[in-house]
């Protein structure tokens, strides 16, 4: 019990930094220095070359042994089953719902902030090695959202289909196709690469925050924690789903790092993308928001026990 107090405080600690930075956001976007239209396109710089040079970054950081690459590969495999086991968890929950709404809350449950929340988490937690095994959640968020999240959106409009050449062409998984080789190969880049490298990825974890504190500014705070479905998104996405990923890593027992790395993944708080692919399928953008900010908030409380069990067990 000592031990998890111990490691609960230590990640209570580290969220609480990240919503430090959330809180500054949240008071730009109020006071009109950083706004919701600067934000979006913030967001677009974060996901299509911030967070990518993330990726590399940790790719690089790593040297290359055949213990690291099975534990890439253990970790994209988890990495998947998170998502799977989320759809399954789903199943019997939002079917009353008008299916508009209810794919909303079926996407914030299943598909975690992990490129915006959970790598900047486990770099603070884990260090290198920690974004180096979140880094699979990415890829399977990725190709999950352009697969399943497309299919989950377009069904309840009677569209069965997905894009396929999304699920490749998109900088998460351009990212990992390029850092790949250069940590098998062990490269090391010249310092006039590198340092540009490890600036813009340094952007990721205070850009992505500020941009989180925009959502929850723009959410409506008085009628915020009134929604049942919102607590159901949440009790999926923030607690069921990553403790039957800790029961199994504990079964199968799983290196303590990727288990770790995993649970990160595994209990962040809805994607902010969610309001993105509502609003490109045409669902109700204000439900997806004040989802997402619901389960940002609940996530403080949540993923430092969910974080600790990891580490404890």
């Amino acid at each position: 019990m000592e031990l998890f107090l111990t490691n609960a405080g230590t990640a209570a600690k580290q969220v609480a930094i990240l919503y430090v930075l959330v809180a500054i956001g949240f008071i730009a976007e109020k006071t009109n220095v950083f706004s919701r239209d600067t934000a979006k396109k913030a967001n677009k710089l974060l996901f299509c070359i911030v967070t990518p040079f993330v990726i590399i970054n940790s790719f690089l950081s790593m040297e290359f042994t055949a213990e690291k690459a099975k534990g890439l590969a253990l970790a994209v495999l988890f990495a998947f089953l998170i998502h799977i086991t989320a759809i399954i968890l789903d199943i019997p929950f939002f079917n009353k719902l008008d299916p508009d709404d209810a794919c909303v809350y079926k996407f914030g449950s299943i598909y975690g902030n992990v490129g915006y929340m959970a790598l900047p988490l486990a770099g603070a937690i884990l260090g290198e090695q920690g974004i180096f095994y979140c880094s699979a959640g990415v890829i399977a968020h990725n190709v999950m959202a352009f697969t399943h999240g497309v299919w989950l959106m377009n069904k309840s409009s009677g569209k069965n289909k997905f894009e396929l050449k999304s699920i490749i062409i998109n900088p998460g998984v351009i990212s990992v196709i390029i850092g790949l080789p250069l940590f098998i190969f062990s490269v090391k880049l010249p310092e006039i690469i590198q340092t540009p490298i490890d600036y813009i990825a340094s952007l990721n974890t205070p850009l992505a925050m500020l941009i989180l504190g925009t959502y929850i500014a723009n959410a409506d705070l008085k009628t915020l924690f009134s929604v049942k479905e919102q607590y159901i998104s949440a009790l999926i996405k923030l607690i069921l789903n990553p403790a039957v990923m800790l029961i199994l890593f504990k079964l199968l027992k799983i290196d303590p790092i990727i288990a770790a790395a995993c649970t990160v993944s595994a209990s962040a708080p809805s994607a902010n993308n969610s309001v993105m692919f509502s609003a490109m399928y045409d669902k109700d953008t204000a439900k997806a928001s004040k989802n997402v900010a619901f389960s940002d908030l609940v996530s403080i409380i949540t993923m430092p026990m969910m974080i600790a069990a990891a580490q404890t067990l």
